[in-house]
């Protein structure tokens, strides 16, 4: 089944976008009673029926809605500084949403090699990867934010900041991690968090976090918290 994002449904007819629309007709070549599936990034899942189509105008039926479509137990929050290869941030953030994510925060440290991000091409890249593994909730892209001005934010989850500092205690995920409950994990840039960061971190109520014995690229890191976290709440 075709899946098709239309984040303003509000009603049992829907007219699919110039951009879907040209897709629909002229790439996936549907017509006039093939079903597709619709997501609203909210939950729903809505089956739908094209009534009418041109090139540039699809118009659909919902035939069938699901709301809290295969809705989590637990909410999930990883801000992780983006990588110098864009590549990787990406690759990230689609694997990310096909395993269970909720939102993502990039995050600039000291040690960043990358300071600026393109947000609308990262949304796109989320966007698709819900649409390919048939997510029904569409993760959370903040806009990009200062460390420090992160950790002031307030955050009621619990938290956890990922660093590679040999000596320093740490724990495992399944030490710290408690079921059906809301976390918001830190990665770092490629050179790791600065012993300041970490320490201003622990200091605003992190908890320390040890991923493995292995150093870990920065976007491998964020999908190893991101699928732990999700194996952990089954």
């Amino acid at each position: 089944m075709h899946v098709f994002y239309t984040p303003d449904i509000n009603a049992d007819t829907y007219v699919l976008s110039d951009e879907e629309s040209k897709h629909c007709t002229k790439v996936l070549r549907l017509g006039v009673g093939a079903h597709v599936h619709l997501i609203d990034g909210r939950g729903g899942l809505y089956e739908a029926e094209i009534v009418s189509e041109s090139k540039k105008h699809v118009a659909l039926q919902v035939v069938h809605t699901q709301t809290e479509y295969q809705k989590r137990n637990h909410h999930l929050h990883i801000a992780v500084a983006p990588t110098k290869n864009i590549d990787r941030l990406e690759w990230f953030l689609e694997k990310a949403t096909e395993i269970g994510i909720d939102e993502i925060t990039p995050v600039i440290c000291d040690r960043s090699e990358r300071r600026v991000i393109k947000e609308d091409r990262l949304y796109k890249v989320i966007t698709s990867a819900v649409k390919q593994s048939l997510q029904a909730y569409h993760p959370v892209l903040n806009q990009q934010i200062n460390l420090s001005s992160f950790l002031k934010l307030p955050n009621p989850d619990e938290k956890m900041i990922a660093h590679c500092v040999d000596g320093e205690p740490r724990n495992y995920i399944a030490e710290l991690v408690k079921p059906h409950q809301r976390y918001t994990i830190l990665i770092g840039p490629e050179g790791d968090f600065t012993p300041a960061e970490i320490e201003l971190a622990l200091q605003n109520g992190y908890k320390p976090l040890t991923l493995g014995n292995t150093r870990l690229r920065t976007e491998t890191a964020a999908l190893a918290a991101c699928f732990e976290v999700n194996y952990l709440n089954r």
